[in-house]
C-alpha cells in the first residue's frame, strides 16, 4: 500500500460511525494516526481495543465545536470528513442542513486555519440542487461548499454502502428474519436498482486517495460490482441471511401512502425512539421513499482506474458475513 507523503495524522469526522470505523482500520493498517472528533473517546476506544490507545487521538467534540474540530485541525495534515446522517432526529438537534452544510462548513473553517491542504470528503450518489430529496440537495450544498474551497479535494459519492453492523444490513436482517414487520415492504415498484458496495472498498479507496495526487480535484462515484432491484436485492437478502423466514412475503407501498405514512408517523415514531432506540431502524421519511423511486447506480471505472481496486461482489461479501450481522 502507498504511504501518504507528508501526511502522519489525520482528522477524521464520523470516527465512531459505521464508515468511520472501517476508515480509522484502514489508517492504522497504514501506519497513520487517526485524529477523531468524537462525541464519546470511551466508543471509539471500545471499537478499537486490540489497538494501542497511543495511536489514536480522540477529542471530545462534535461538528458544531469549533474548539474541538480546531484542536484536531491542529493535529493533523490532512482531513477525512465523513459524518452524514440519512434521517433528520430534530429532537436531537440532528437536521440536514445543521450536519451537513453547517457541519461541513466548521469542519472547512478548522481545516483551512489549520493549514491543511488535502481534504477527503464524503457524499452520496444522486447528489443534486434540484432534487426532490432534502437529503440530497443538502449533500450538494457541502459539496460546493468544498469545491468552493481553496483545498486539495477529492469528494466520494457513494451507492448503498454494505457491511455487517452497517444500518441496511440490520434492517435487512430484521426484515428477513422478524416477526414484525409481517411483510417485507418496499417502496413503490422496487424497480429502481442500487448498486450496493462494501464499506472495505470505500474505506480503502478513502484512505487511498490521501497518497493519490490524480485523485486530487476529483468526484469519485462509487457502486458494487453488480446492480439489483430492490426487489432482487430483498430476494439476496433473504436467500442468504441464516435465520430467514422464507414465507414473508415482499410487498409493494404505493409512493403515496409511503409519503403520507412517512409524515403521520414522524412524531410518535421519533418519540418512540428515545425510549426504543432500536425503532429507529423502522423510521423513514419522504425524501427516502423518492430516492428509492431513482437508479442509485454508477460507472465504476473511475475508482477501478483511480485506486486500482477489484470491487467486491455483494452476494459474496453478504455469504461470508451474513451471520455475523447484528
Amino acid at each position: 500500500m502507498a504511504e501518504s507523503p507528508g501526511i502522519a495524522s489525520v482528522m477524521v469526522t464520523g470516527a465512531t460511525g459505521f464508515v468511520g470505523r472501517y476508515v480509522v482500520r484502514e489508517l492504522l493498517a497504514r501506519g497513520l494516526k487517526p485524529v477523531c472528533v468524537v462525541r464519546s473517546p470511551g466508543r471509539l476506544f471500545g471499537q478499537h481495543r486490540d489497538v494501542d490507545p497511543e495511536r489514536l487521538t480522540a477529542i471530545t467534540g462534535s461538528l458544531s465545536h469549533h474548539s474541538a474540530l480546531q484542536q484536531a485541525a491542529d493535529l493533523s495534515q490532512a482531513t477525512i470528513h465523513l459524518v452524514g446522517i440519512i434521517l433528520e432526529r430534530r429532537l436531537r438537534g440532528q437536521t440536514f442542513q445543521r450536519v451537513h452544510v453547517g457541519g461541513t462548513r466548521n469542519v472547512l473553517t478548522a481545516v483551512q486555519r489549520a493549514g491543511i491542504r488535502r481534504y477527503v470528503h464524503m457524499s452520496a450518489l444522486g447528489t443534486r440542487p434540484d432534487a426532490d430529496s432534502a437529503y440530497q440537495r443538502t449533500k450538494w450544498a457541502a459539496e460546493e461548499l468544498v469545491r468552493g474551497s481553496n483545498l486539495d479535494w477529492t469528494i466520494f459519492r457513494p451507492s448503498l454502502i454494505h457491511g455487517p453492523d452497517g444500518e441496511f444490513m440490520r434492517l435487512m436482517r430484521r426484515f428477513v428474519c422478524g416477526w414484525v414487520p409481517p411483510v417485507m415492504p418496499y417502496f413503490g415498484t422496487g424497480q429502481a436498482k442500487v448498486a450496493p458496495v462494501s464499506v472495505k472498498d470505500v474505506a480503502t479507496c478513502i484512505v487511498e486517495a490521501l497518497s493519490r495526487p490524480q485523485a486530487v480535484g476529483k468526484i469519485v462515484p462509487m457502486g458494487g460490482a453488480r446492480a439489483y432491484t430492490w426487489v432482487e436485492l430483498y430476494n439476496a437478502c433473504r436467500a442468504l441471511i441464516p435465520g430467514a423466514r422464507h414465507w414473508k412475503p415482499l410487498a409493494s407501498l404505493p409512493v403515496p401512502v409511503a409519503k403520507a405514512a412517512a409524515l403521520l408517523s414522524a412524531p410518535p415514531m421519533a418519540i418512540a425512539e428515545l425510549l426504543i432506540p432500536s425503532l429507529g431502524l423502522l423510521r423513514f421519511d419522504r425524501g427516502q421513499v423518492s430516492m428509492a423511486q431513482e437508479d442509485s447506480v454508477c460507472d465504476p471505472s473511475v475508482a477501478k482506474r483511480l485506486f486500482g481496486i477489484h470491487l467486491r461482489v455483494f452476494e459474496e461479501e453478504l455469504a461470508a458475513y451474513a451471520d455475523q450481522i447484528s
